[in-house]
């Protein structure tokens, strides 16, 4: 089992390249085999869930060329199968978007149950409804949805609930049923605004994503694009609260730096100095960092998935935070592994109180999910001596190079899978 052993009190420095987004790959992997012609996708991150996913659409019979790292290119064409795996399907709960990918194009799509991070109940109900609306039937049987038409037509959607998931998804669908389709209450994150962009790039006609009303004429078929993924909102944000949490000085490049606004308000709020450049930020903490309170809503909102890492950070402010969660119900598993580090944090249903300590000190803490990982990693490299992070597999889930890149600041982190290996980095480092 691999886990990451790291020695903190190091302010982080110097630069940091941030890769694609792996919200939006997700989703734009997903769509790449709605079309018969070969798609080429670049700045895909090299992730887990990423490479998980490529390997359940080479499954289903899609041809998968990774012509490196950061590119690959999808041939839907030779698709023989709309029932994809549950092996793949456990291990990432991104997989449903095969269901409106695999609905639009061939009117049947079958895929279990999704897994992924156990952050409290994310349910799917606004993605059937939407399948429903444009004409399919769905139900579940063995444990998978299983939705089909005869042939899907547009629809006026009103989603009860604000959903990333629903509106990609049934945007896809969408984009080749006949007519018009309207999704009210419709998602606005960067990553929707960017798989719309992506399906136009193909020739659909998507109007109105990043917007609360997204309006979709279905087109006959689509056609090969070659398309560049947004930079990670998420991944940049940590690098950050990385900053913030060791006093540190880090410039993050490959950013969209409006897609920060809310994380970089928060920084500010809380004493560090934000400056903005076209295409990259630089996070400056010189000094004591200040309490604040921080709430987690759809965006242009604060993101739940960054909420793990501002509390992390947060627990070495001067005075009493409240870190309060809209979205999930179950995201502060952490708190404990933080209490373990010193930290002061209450958790009270959907919210934490934290009452900032002096420093945090090294301790052995276990991921409980991709964001809580990471946050356990900022709140280690901020702590006096040695953390151990297990079930590292989490963090690997939507971070490239993780402590490659933390190395590259000055972090001293590594990633080991032996009790010798944790003696021989304690060795070194003492």
């Amino acid at each position: 089992m691999e886990r990451y052993v790291i020695k903190g009190g190091n302010p982080l420095a110097g630069e940091v390249e941030i890769a694609g987004a792996k919200n939006a790959a997700l989703a734009i992997l997903a769509a790449a085999i709605m079309t018969d012609e070969t798609v080429l996708i670049e700045n895909m991150p090299d992730v887990r869930d990423t490479n998980v996913l490529l390997e359940a659409i080479q499954e289903i019979g899609a041809i998968v060329e990774r012509v490196d790292k950061s590119r690959v290119k999808i041939n839907g064409s030779t698709i023989t199968n709309v029932s994809v795996d549950y092996e793949f399907i456990k291990k990432i709960r991104a997989s449903y978007y095969l269901l409106g990918a695999l609905l639009g194009k061939y009117k049947h799509a079958e895929v279990p149950l999704p897994g992924g991070c156990n952050i409290g109940s994310r349910p799917i109900d606004q993605h059937l409804k939407g399948f429903r609306a444009l004409g399919a039937s769905v139900e579940i049987r063995h444990g998978a949805i299983v939705t089909q038409a005869e042939k899907l037509r547009g629809s006026h959607i009103f989603l009860d609930m604000v959903s990333v998931g629903a509106t990609i998804n049934i945007m896809m669908a969408a984009s080749l049923a006949s007519g018009r389709t309207i999704i009210e209450n419709a998602a606005r994150e960067p990553h929707v605004v960017d798989v719309a962009n992506f399906l136009n790039s193909m020739g659909a006609n998507i109007k109105g994503a990043g917007t609360d009303v997204i309006r979709i004429k279905g087109v006959e078929k689509l056609h090969k694009a070659e398309y560049s993924i947004i930079p990670d909102q998420i991944e940049a944000g940590t690098f950050m609260f990385a900053a913030a949490a060791t006093r540190g000085d880090v410039l993050v490049k490959n950013v969209i730096p409006k897609h920060l606004e809310a994380t970089t308000a928060k920084l500010e709020e809380i004493g560090c100095e934000v400056k903005e450049f076209d295409d990259s930020v630089r996070v400056i903490a010189a000094g004591n960092l200040r309490r604040t309170h921080v709430k987690t809503l759809p965006y242009p909102g604060y993101p739940t998935d960054m909420q793990p890492q501002i509390a992390a950070t947060l627990a070495t402010a001067t005075g009493t935070s409240i870190v309060t969660e809209s979205i999930f119900e179950n995201r502060f598993k952490y708190a404990d592994e933080l209490s373990r580090m010193g930290a002061n944090i209450k958790v009270e249903g959907n919210t934490a109180i934290i009452d900032g300590v002096g420093r945090l000190t090294g301790a052995r803490v276990s991921a409980s999910d991709l964001r809580a990982g990471a946050a356990l990693v900022i709140a280690g490299l901020a702590a006096e001596g040695i953390t151990i992070v297990d079930d590292i597999v989490y963090i690997q889930r939507g971070y490239e190079d993780f402590e490659v890149k933390l190395r590259g600041l000055g972090a001293e982190i590594e990633k080991v899978s032996s009790e010798k290996e944790i003696q021989k980095f304690r060795l070194r480092v003492s």
